[in-house]
């Protein structure tokens, strides 16, 4: 059986252990905080009995759990692994620590992933002697439910290891997308960025309320989103397809764009939009309303297993 070691056992490393054990892989756990990845057990329990009962695994919960043990140090993790996903703090410092750990510890062969939503490879294995054998893996949170991983190579990244890396996630049930260059906050959060920077202007600017600007996502654009990305939705949005999509709205759409200057989150704006969410969801409740995403999320993940492609 394969082993992946995951490095960091918060959020993000329980959701990729799940990824892998339920793909059949062995799976060693470790955090640099003591007693984090044990306890990371119990909780890792309760989602694998949530993702069984959305029918999203097969086996039983106890089954895949057992393929997830936690490490007592990072070397006994790393240990025979033939991938290992970093995620660890978002701090170039701490990064840059950890990785030159991994590189000493690590057989050549081994690929050295980190799943950084924003810190290019190039920062933190620069000067590693194994720096051909790191890359990103950017996962969506939580990547046990959201399959798309972002990869992300240095300039000295081996495309070999890249493609070691796509095969991995395709074998894992991910979806992995290749970047061909570094770009700041990578490819996702660079168009997540587009979205939401364009939504806070509409609160700023008096157009709309921020109930409202997320009904325009959540009860419009993204339920064409959750099976088309934009190229296809516009390419089905007019009958010639994409070049008649543009004759037709790209001066409307380019207008647009030439009113979206930089958006630099001003103050007024954020604590505005932070009263809104409040009165609809107070701080305390926003582990249960994750929960209730989650949820919704198997659920569609579910329906999308069930359709034609």
């Amino acid at each position: 059986m394969d082993k992946v070691a995951v490095v960091g056992a918060g959020l993000i490393g329980r959701a990729w252990s799940m990824v892998f054990a339920r793909a059949g892989l062995s799976v060693s756990l470790w955090d640099k905080m003591e007693g984090v990845a044990g306890g990371a057990m119990e909780l890792i329990a309760g989602s694998l009995a949530d993702l069984h009962a959305a029918g999203l695994v097969t086996e039983t919960p106890d089954a895949i759990l057992a393929r997830i043990s936690p490490a007592a140090t990072l070397a006994d993790c790393v240990a025979g692994a033939i991938h290992v996903q970093e995620n660890g703090p978002e701090r170039l410092s701490p990064k840059q620590e950890l990785f030159a750990e991994l590189d000493r510890l690590c057989p050549p062969e081994v690929v050295l992933a980190s799943s950084t939503s924003g810190i290019p490879a190039s920062e933190f294995t620069g000067n590693l002697a194994g720096r051909g054998r790191c890359l990103v893996a950017h996962p969506v949170n939580p990547p046990c439910l959201v399959p798309l991983v972002e990869l992300v190579g240095a300039p000295w990244t081996d495309p070999a290891v890249v493609a070691r890396t796509r095969a991995l996630m395709d074998r894992v049930g991910q979806v992995p997308v290749v970047a061909f260059k570094e770009t700041t906050g990578f490819v996702l959060n660079r168009l997540q960025a587009a979205l939401v920077a364009e939504a806070f202007r509409m609160v700023r600017d008096g157009v709309m309320s921020a109930a409202d600007v997320d009904a325009c996502v959540k009860d419009g654009l993204g339920l064409r989103w959750s099976f088309m990305g934009p190229f296809e939705t516009i390419d089905l949005n007019a009958p010639g397809g994409v070049e008649d999509y543009v004759g037709r709205f790209g001066p409307l759409m380019g207008g647009i764009t030439h009113e979206q200057t930089p958006y630099d989150y001003d103050a007024p704006t954020v604590g505005s939009v932070t009263a809104e969410r409040r009165a609809a969801l107070p701080v305390e409740r926003i582990q249960d309303r994750s929960a209730w995403r989650d949820r919704r999320l198997m659920a569609l993940v579910a329906h999308k297993r069930g359709q034609p492609g």
